[in-house]
């Protein structure tokens, strides 16, 4: 075996007999796992597959069975220690193998969790499913493992530490290479570059680099373009280790910064402290972002409002680094309750405020003490 667990055998047992845990209190015979986060969280398995169908059928006794493309074999047989491993052929319908593997283990009249938020299991694939074991009584468990990820362990938090340091070194080396003139790509190249060198993996999300005309798209990143002087620059990325994500990003001028630039900085600034102070455990997500808008209301700003101001942040493959396709948010409407063990990407962001602009954000983990920064890069205004 050339592949070495990033977890001992015993914090996978753990997770698998809290996940049945819950599956029984909820009277669920089997879980139907599909997303990637999910599967690598109760058997480590770590690859670029997941493109492709995966399903790990958790019964209540007996070891999870895998079911996937019987071409990844080498990588699963390399890899899997916590579960079977049945393949099927690209020209089976996943489905059929899904329905075969429920029938031999009696379970093609069970209740079933299936994650229906998942964006790894294809409309078709459930739907076929059903259609082949039509007593199969399927209910939504998406919250299910995900609940058990909120609070991670202490070689969870760990991982994230070391992917903080990779964070940083990524973002300093952004710093260092913008100026007028330079093109996105030769950042990005350096950023990839140092992100390597440090340790660090494919993160969920490539970095964000966008300049003052591509500034509110939240979700675009480098072009073959040269930054020109007077423009701002977003950068948001994450270092990754073990999969485990530490986004952070922040905001400079390329020249001259305008008037009020100063004070957007430092209402980003304060209103950051203010959500720091605020998370500790037993509080709200709610009483969290409350926090954050009192700070830039006091700061000045005016009828401005963000739909979060933070999310929990850790384990992730692409497309994101949140953790699959549901955000758990700090927003104001949230009642979740925070516990020691849960990692956050905290932001502190002005876009079009009376103000001004500027973005601030960070990686924090909440623990017994309080609320610890782990991503400590530095802040600048303006390009050196």
């Amino acid at each position: 075996m050339d592949h070495h667990p990033l977890f001992p055998r015993e914090e996978f047992q753990g997770r698998l007999a809290r996940v049945r845990s819950l599956m029984d209190a909820h009277g669920l015979q089997c879980l139907l796992v599909s997303k990637p986060e999910n599967i690598y969280y109760l058997t480590g398995l770590d690859h670029q597959g997941y493109f492709a169908f995966h399903l790990l059928v958790v019964p209540l006794e007996g070891r999870p069975i895998l079911i996937t493309r019987a071409m990844e074999w080498a990588t699963i047989e390399d890899q899997l220690t916590e579960a079977d491993f049945i393949g099927h052929s690209d020209s089976t319908p996943p489905e059929a193998t899904v329905a075969e593997v429920l029938a031999e283990l009696g379970l093609g009249q069970a209740q079933a969790g299936v994650e229906k938020h998942s964006n790894s299991f294809p409309l078709a694939i459930y739907e076929g499913l059903c259609a082949i074991l039509p007593e199969l009584k399927c209910s939504d468990a998406s919250w299910l493992v995900e609940s058990l990820r909120q609070v991670k362990s202490v070689l969870e938090i760990e991982y994230a530490r070391c992917a903080a340091h990779v964070t940083d070194t990524m973002i300093e080396a952004a710093l260092e290479v913008a100026r007028p003139g330079v093109n996105e790509q030769e950042i990005a190249a350096e950023i990839h570059r140092r992100m390597i060198l440090a340790g660090g993996e494919p993160p969920g999300f490539t970095p964000f680099i966008r300049p003052t005309p591509r500034i509110k798209q939240e979700h675009t990143s480098w072009r073959n373009r040269e930054l020109r002087a007077g423009e701002a620059l977003f950068l948001e990325m994450a270092g990754c280790v073990g999969r485990y994500h530490a986004p952070a990003g922040r905001f400079l001028y390329l020249g001259d910064a305008p008037t009020n630039a100063e004070r957007a900085q430092r209402a980003c600034l304060d209103a950051f402290d203010a959500v720091v102070d605020a998370i500790q455990p037993g509080v709200t997500a709610a009483e969290v972002y409350a926090s954050w808008q009192r700070s830039v209301e006091r700061s000045g700003v005016r009828d401005y409002r963000r739909h979060h101001c933070g999310y929990m942040v850790g384990l992730g493959y692409p497309p994101s680094w949140t953790g699959g396709s549901q955000v758990v948010g700090l927003r104001h409407d949230s009642d979740m309750l925070l516990k020691p063990g849960m990692t956050f990407h905290v932001l502190s962001w002005l876009l079009g405020s009376n103000l001004g602009d500027h973005f601030l954000s960070n990686t924090v983990v909440l623990t017994d003490k309080g609320c610890e920064v782990l991503t400590r890069s530095p802040c600048q205004l303006v390009a050196d």
